[in-house]
């Protein structure tokens, strides 16, 4: 750990649970900022902006702001940007993620591309049936990211990437991911951290779209036993993680942090 110069943090089921801390992380963010290490907080969460995420994350007693924070929404505007400039859009998301999303056209009918962000109650059949067309008649598809669920504070709930895999196949194309566990997004928080993948942490409660996406990155990953962490999916995993630790609590010690 002598090399580690920055540590990358999911949000949703390791700093929190439904925005409420979970036990010990507010104190544990606090002691690896004192040491001197640099911190990006990088989610999925396509339900809030960036500043609304730093915002609320600051009221519970996290030491954070909106440059701390990347998200799949800012992630995915960069990549319209330089991968499909001008394109007219079709977004399928639940939450108000415009703040993040700069200049991309929206539209109703005849994009040039489909976006699939979170899932939510906007994610009905017509909807969805709707995209399935947009992708039929020649649209790209870009996806925020692949989550399959995640966890709240009454049990797990599915999540876009469930559709993901139904419109993929029906339309017989296969999704851009921007946020994780695209390699582009673990370089884009590394980046922001003037900091090379070995000398960077990635802390996780998705073993496979947080922990071992980081590791095929060049990241130690770093697997934590809260939030939509499940022993059935971890032994099941494509790879094993690096470290594995009750939560994010025990990160300093990980560190060699003195207490």
């Amino acid at each position: 750990m002598e090399s580690v110069r920055g540590v990358l943090i999911d949000i949703d089921g390791v700093l929190t649970v439904s925005w409420k801390p979970l036990p010990g992380a507010v104190e544990a963010l606090a002691r690896i900022r004192a040491a001197g290490y640099g911190v990006a907080l990088v989610t999925n969460t396509t339900s809030r902006s960036r500043a609304s995420i730093a915002q609320t994350l600051s009221r519970a007693g996290f030491e954070v702001d909106a440059g701390d924070v990347l998200t799949a929404p800012a992630a995915t505007a960069a990549h319209l940007a330089e991968h499909h400039p001008g394109a007219r859009c079709a977004l399928l998301n639940s939450g108000d993620v415009g703040a993040d999303l700069g200049d991309i056209t929206v539209v109703d009918d005849r994009p040039d591309v489909v976006v699939l962000g979170g899932a939510g109650p906007e994610f009905d059949y017509a909807a969805l049936n709707r995209a399935f067309g947009f992708l039929q008649r020649g649209a790209r598809l870009v996806a925020m990211h692949r989550n399959l669920y995640w966890r709240t504070d009454t049990g797990l709930q599915l999540d876009s990437g469930a559709f993901l895999l139904g419109l993929e196949r029906a339309a017989g194309v296969e999704a851009e991911v921007t946020g994780k566990p695209s390699r582009a997004f673990f370089e884009a928080a590394l980046s922001r951290l003037g900091a090379d993948a070995e000398q960077a942490l990635m802390v996780g409660d998705d073993i496979e779209s947080d922990v071992l996406a980081a590791q095929r990155a060049g990241l130690t990953g770093v697997l934590v036993r809260t939030g939509k962490y499940r022993p059935g999916t971890q032994r099941h995993a494509s790879g094993a993680p690096d470290h594995v630790v009750d939560s994010f609590a025990d990160v300093p010690a990980l560190l060699g942090l003195p207490q």
